[in-house]
């Protein structure tokens, strides 16, 4: 039995974040088509049985990710005492508006119009990196937001290195609504993805840089359980000024 002992632990992993996990992100931001997995009726059976063969596993990583987030938004709550940039109801605005204007700014293929809502290195990675290319190869993605459902955060780390805090960051989960495919320019023809509107994660890191939270990165949101399990760093390096007050 140990020789087979592997296999399924990577099955049962592998199966059990398929299934945690709304459809994974995106060919929006961050360049990986929402796979659509489980909008067939084989894929909702699938579902279900994943449900019970791997509910342990299910429930762990739920109650991981629920104790990262009361643990987060504590330690936001602690840091906001010394930081306004800190306050979650803020913060929460400014993702959620981050999220639409890079969304916007996607669409139009043109990440430029997002630069002041990403890091200079990320705005211009995904230009290059997708949207220019896809251009070449004839192909446009369609990606559409209905409503964003969830904003969970994850990890928060604190610095204060010049009294500016500059280099601190913030990772959030983000389930939305939305469609996301990719089709042949000319004639329409879908090569990736599916027509239609699904609930999306994706993991989204905003650092912070002159002053303001800018997004960083986008990743896949089966990535958050590592997040999750994250501890965060709330003491400033030995040396740095503005160590937030103990809780």
């Amino acid at each position: 039995m140990r020789k087979y002992l592997v296999p399924l632990l990577v099955f049962a992993a592998v199966a059990a974040c398929l299934f945690l996990f709304p459809d994974p992100a995106l060919a929006a931001p961050g360049g990986k088509i929402a796979s659509g997995l489980f909008r067939s009726t084989p894929g909702k059976i699938f579902l279900t049985l994943l449900v019970l063969i791997f509910l342990p596993l299910i429930l762990y990583v739920q109650i991981t990710e629920s104790i990262a987030v009361r643990r987060t938004l504590r330690d936001l709550r602690q840091l906001a005492g010394t930081h306004d940039a800190f306050d979650w109801l803020q913060l929460k605005e400014r993702v959620t508006e981050s999220f639409h204007r890079v969304h916007a700014a996607w669409r139009k293929e043109d990440m430029y119009e997002a630069s002041q809502w990403m890091t200079d290195w990320y705005w211009q990675n995904q230009q290059l990196a997708y949207l220019d290319q896809w251009e070449r190869d004839g192909l446009v993605n369609h990606c559409r937001v209905k409503k964003i459902n969830n904003i969970r955060p994850l990890f928060v780390r604190y610095r204060n290195n010049q009294g500016d805090l500059e280099g601190s960051r913030l990772v959030v989960s983000i389930t939305a609504e939305m469609e996301d495919y990719l089709a042949e320019r000319q004639s329409g023809k879908v090569v990736q993805g599916k027509p239609g509107y699904t609930d999306v994660e994706a993991v989204w890191t905003l650092v912070f840089e002159h002053g303001r939270w800018l997004v960083a990165n986008i990743e896949e949101g089966s990535l958050s359980l590592q997040y999750a399990k994250l501890v965060n760093e709330l003491t400033a390096p030995v040396g740095a000024a503005g160590s937030p007050r103990p809780a």
